[in-house]
């Protein structure tokens, strides 16, 4: 399928010492390993990982994982380190052992979390970022990737709605919420980054119930503390209810509060609600607050003429976090936080001015130097995947996908209402499908007393069983008073119609019996 050939014949040698065995570690005149050898490994090593994960992996007859107990895995892998090194041939079992034994997550069926599926143009990037091993500070190291960097944060600013602005690649959404609350929190007392907290006001953040839990760890994280995370009511299907904000605001100012940041979610981890964001924003306005908009999920609709209207708003931000490795499949990492401001914040807020990086006096433009606008000093090359992936299919191939997705959604959620035992929290807004299965056993009996105890139990018991047969994974959860429910999420460009039915047909069969 790949053009390459499962590995046969004779197996690379062991990289050896100068082409010996055993070698004067003193004789400097030849290379420390064999060059060859190692690339010999690593052609056999690609065919394996190109066979067992992009080709079996994303193939619907095969499994989508291989279960094991955790000491029987342990003994499978031989995890073990060891003084001497290991033959080529017993490490190229490894590689395969790796593979086997690892949840296949560009599977079609793999509907476990918030990432999926595998995008071929992204993955040639992933391969090219980690064959250069760079890191992207300076220009210098990187000049490629810090300009190829500038020019993805510019495109993806444009769909928020500014012409101008800054940002950074993050390690994940989580990092890039914390940045916004240290930005925040600089802009309104900039002596915090020399004086430390001593001297400041209790500040207070406010989001929602269902936002994710990175606001709390990163109110934590920055010594802001969880108590002062303000949670805002949402209405029946997860949106934060503006009216609720603003009575908040007032009340923590009342006790003597510093209200900091508020924290929108666009496309809430569980039920996939969109926050009002215009609605929020005027509520920021009044009252001079940093508005936040935590679109790591949601944030791919902007490419969407159909479904953008869902981020209304947005552009009123000061901050967006934003994960293309979520719903357009980059790749795991590549999480973009984006600014509206133009005052250089992100560099003065984070910058150390390490003098044997940044020098001032190069012989080029040192604003390229991104370093110091991260609190990282090692950074890795996030945008390539994004980058080569828009090149290969532009803004309308990436506008399709998400279009897809939100037809495979609503086919799904048409199917489950005309089957019985299926029942919907609520008409998704987004591609969180979330739903209750009930088996036989139960049905017509909401109002026995046990009814909620004995259906928080199915979906624990059929999410066993369907990894244990390795057939497909899917979360579930409870949610505020809401027992276990399973969230189905839908957005990989390798599903298909036939995926959805199997899913409904696979819950069926896997909880008939309860």
């Amino acid at each position: 399928r790949f053009g390459f050939a499962r590995r046969s014949g004779p197996q690379p040698a062991q990289p050896t010492i100068n082409g010996k065995e055993a070698a004067n570690l003193h004789d400097l005149s030849e290379p420390f390993v064999d060059n060859l050898a190692g690339q010999l490994f690593l052609n056999e090593a690609f065919k394996i990982i190109v066979e067992e994960v992009l080709c079996k992996g994303t193939d619907v007859k095969q499994k989508v994982c291989e279960w094991k107990e955790p000491e029987q895995l342990a003994l499978l892998l031989d995890l073990e380190l060891r003084a001497t090194g290991e033959s080529q041939h017993r490490l190229l079992q490894r590689v395969e052992d790796v593979a086997k034994y690892s949840i296949k997550t560009s599977h079609p069926r793999f509907f476990n979390q918030l990432f999926a599926g595998v995008d071929y143009h992204a993955l040639a990037g992933r391969f090219l970022t980690e064959a250069l091993n760079t890191n992207l500070y300076t220009y210098e190291v990187a000049p490629v990737f810090v300009l190829m960097e500038l020019e993805v944060l510019r495109g993806l600013r444009q769909l928020v709605g500014w012409t101008e602005g800054d940002g950074l690649f993050c390690p994940g959404g989580s990092i890039s919420n914390m940045y916004a609350m240290n930005l925040a929190r600089y802009q309104l007392f900039p002596e915090v980054k020399s004086q430390g907290l001593w001297g400041l006001p209790r500040l207070t953040i406010f989001t929602s119930i269902e936002s994710h839990y990175s606001v709390k760890k990163g109110a934590a994280f920055l010594g802001i503390g969880t108590d002062n995370i303000i949670l805002v009511k949402v209405d029946d299907g997860g949106r934060m209810i503006p009216e609720d904000l603003d009575e908040k605001i007032k009340l923590a100012k009342s006790q003597g509060a510093v209200p900091l940041l508020v924290s929108c979610t666009a496309g809430t981890t569980v039920q996939g609600a969109f926050d009002p964001l215009d609605h929020i924003a005027d509520v920021c306005e009044k009252h001079k607050l940093w508005m936040h908009v935590d679109a790591a999920w949601g944030g791919s609709v902007l490419f969407s003429k159909q479904h953008r209207h869902l981020m209304k708003g947005v552009e009123r931000a000061n901050s967006v976090a934003w994960n293309p490795h979520k719903m357009l499949t980059a790749g795991l990492q590549c999480s973009a936080l984006l600014l509206q401001d133009t005052t250089n914040l992100l560099k003065k807020c984070h910058s150390a001015n390490a003098t044997y990086l940044f020098q001032q006096d190069k012989f080029y433009d040192v604003n390229l130097d991104l370093g110091d606008k991260s609190i990282q000093c090692s950074r890795k090359v996030d945008c390539v995947k994004l980058w080569l992936m828009w090149k290969a299919v532009g803004s309308s191939g990436l506008a399709k996908r998400v279009d897809r997705a939100f037809v495979h959604a609503r086919y799904l959620v048409e199917q489950m209402k005309k089957r019985e035992g299926f029942h919907l929290l609520h008409e998704p807004e987004f591609v969180n499908v979330c739903f209750w299965f009930i088996p036989p056993s139960i049905r017509g009996k909401e109002g026995n007393k046990d009814y909620q105890d004995r259906l928080a139990k199915v979906a624990p018991v059929i999410k066993e069983r369907m990894i244990k047969e390795g057939t497909m994974m899917v979360g579930y959860q409870p949610l505020g008073n809401k027992v276990n429910f399973f969230r189905m999420v839908v957005f990989s460009p390798l599903l298909s119609q036939k995926d959805m039915d199997f899913f409904l047909d696979e819950i069926e069969r896997l909880g008939k019996d309860l």
